[in-house]
């Protein structure tokens, strides 16, 4: 654990934190992508199989039980809540988010640290995660109507990415032996996909207007 790895956590935890704010007092989950959410859901339900089996500290179980609930409630709540749901912009939500799955899982079959069912999907995780926000971007740029909130937890699901990339530079300096190709290669690739993103926000933010991307 250090600072970047800590600073990461919470900003992950603070995404989550501000889309479920605005969707359990707001009733909204207008601007969210569902189809971004499932696999969000499916990423943590793969990474955390090891739950029950392998302990690492409170801390870590704590997040991972905090991951795996928000993720599943967020999904509930787009799909089965009688006044989420028709918030749900389902027409400009048209990604087909299986097309990331399978190609994700074809390549940690491929590529990943031990060929076992749990480091194969870890892989599959880590892949996935990495494209797991683009119909989320997607809709944004469809829509153009950024709120505030959604504005916020996009930001800050990138930021965490950004400072997870500073964690694994620091261990890389201070740890021997510290290398993790699979995770260093597919963070970049995610952050990558945030810049146009953060390009926008930050120059929003700087000229006090309100947040679109460019159709």
């Amino acid at each position: 654990m250090n600072v970047f790895r800590l600073a990461g956590d919470m900003t992950h935890l603070l995404s989550v934190v501000v889309l479920l704010l605005k969707i359990h007092t707001i009733k909204s989950c207008a601007g969210i992508s569902l189809k971004t959410q499932e696999l969000y859901a499916l990423v943590f339900a793969a990474r955390y199989l090891d739950l029950f089996v392998h302990f690492v500290s409170l801390y870590n179980t704590v997040m991972k039980l905090v991951f795996l609930a928000s993720s599943f409630s967020i999904v509930w709540y787009m799909r089965k809540h009688k006044i989420v749901r028709r918030t749900y912009d389902k027409d400009h939500d048209t990604f087909r988010h299986y097309f990331l799955v399978l190609p994700c899982l074809l390549l940690a079959l491929l590529i990943n640290e031990k060929f076992t069912f749990r480091e194969v999907m870890w892989a599959f995780s880590i892949y996935l995660e990495a494209v797991a926000i683009f119909p989320q971007l997607v809709l944004l740029q469809r829509t153009r109507n950024i709120d505030n909130l959604t504005g916020q937890y996009v930001f800050f699901l990138g930021a965490y990415r950004m400072l997870y990339i500073l964690n694994w530079i620091y261990r890389y300096f201070t740890e021997p032996h510290f290398v993790h190709w699979i995770s260093w290669v597919a963070g970049i690739v995610q952050t990558l996909l945030y810049a146009d993103f953060f390009y926008y926000y930050i120059m929003s933010w700087k000229n006090n207007v309100k947040l679109e991307l460019p159709a």
